[in-house]
């Protein structure tokens, strides 16, 4: 096995190993806010857990006070997905971000939360080194493209759904590496491999060296192959049912807080990032030039069900191990 070498970007990405990482616009309907009613004396503050990574530039206009609703919202960070399933898993958490994959697979197990909203639906690219000519899928056999951590992931699940639209064997006329996504951009910098298919902010660190090109946005592939004009469906914003149930005033209104602060951000993308430079080390040019290649729009969930079925859908076909099983219209919130 290839061992890798760290460097000083392990120091400063090990927070984010996330992938879905998961990473502007507006959606056009906003989350149903309602009138400013009394709070409910049972719910002043609810806990919101969210990833590290890209995803934390949304609720940002919440962590730095700058978006506030009628329910105080405490935000804790996770680091990895069986974190945020322990603390799922509890009672103190009633709202969680987490790639919509992953949710989906909670769900299947027995895990009852429900999507209010997507969105974060651009953060994947291709990336080539300099001497490389490519032109199509076709350009990547006989190659090794390397991708973050295992098999299964966002990426990885939709180079591999390409190749074979292409009749491209994967695995067998593409080599597929993983490692650390820090270690992968350390490689791509110093030219000693080809291709890597990498989420933000990591496709900009790997930039950074004036060095590379991005060959394919893998958004634009999906809206090729899928008809959607929004792209993919990464990540979104769950409840926990027993809550919704009790109080869904309550979860419409976190709802339309986290929309508020998603828009607060594209908005504001400079205030966005100094505000999430506690928990997001990376330096501000970085981030504003990932940002660029990211897009967070939140759309509720409710008019983007068919697009996440569909998703899911090709996700399971082309890797069945990476989604359980596909949700029934009770993982959707109306």
């Amino acid at each position: 096995m290839k061992t890798f070498r760290k460097n000083g970007l392990f120091t400063l990405t090990i927070t984010l190993l996330l992938l879905l990482l998961f990473v502007g616009g507006c959606s056009s309907t906003t989350p149903q806010s309602q009138p400013s009613e009394p709070v409910n004396p049972a719910v002043s503050t609810v806990q919101l857990i969210n990833p590290l990574g890209p995803a934390v530039i949304p609720v940002t206009g919440i962590s730095s006070g700058n978006i506030k609703g009628d329910l105080n919202i405490n935000v804790q960070y996770w680091n990895t997905l069986d974190e945020a399933v322990g603390l799922l898993s509890g009672n103190e958490v009633e709202f969680a971000v987490l790639p919509i994959s992953n949710g989906v697979n909670m769900y299947a197990s027995g895990i009852d939360i429900a999507l209010l909203g997507v969105h974060e639906w651009k953060v994947f690219y291709l990336l080539a080194s300099e001497d490389v000519n490519f032109e199509d899928w076709t350009s990547l056999k006989g190659k090794t493209v390397y991708t973050p951590t295992a098999r299964g992931q966002t990426v990885d699940v939709l180079t591999r759904y390409a190749l074979t639209k292409e009749n491209i064997e994967p695995d067998e006329e593409v080599t597929f590496a993983y490692a650390p996504p820090q270690e992968i951009v350390a490689l791509f910098k110093e030219g000693k491999i080809d291709y890597a298919a990498l989420p933000e902010p990591f496709v900009s660190l790997a930039l950074a060296s004036g060095q590379g090109q991005i060959v394919l946005d893998y958004q634009e592939y999906w809206s090729e192959i899928s008809g959607s004009d929004k792209g993919i469906p990464i990540a979104g914003l769950f409840v926990k049912k027993e809550f919704l149930n009790n109080y869904p005033d309550e979860a419409q209104k976190i709802a339309a807080i986290l929309y508020d602060s998603t828009n607060w951000a594209n908005e504001n993308p400079d205030a966005a990032i100094e505000a999430s430079t506690e928990v997001l080390p990376l330096p501000p040019a970085v981030m504003q030039a990932a940002l660029q290649r990211i897009k967070f729009e939140y759309i509720p969930a409710a008019e983007v069900e068919s697009e996440v079925i569909s998703f899911l859908q090709i996700m399971q076909e082309t890797y069945p191990e990476g989604v359980k099983k596909i949700p029934d219209s009770g993982f959707f919130v109306k």
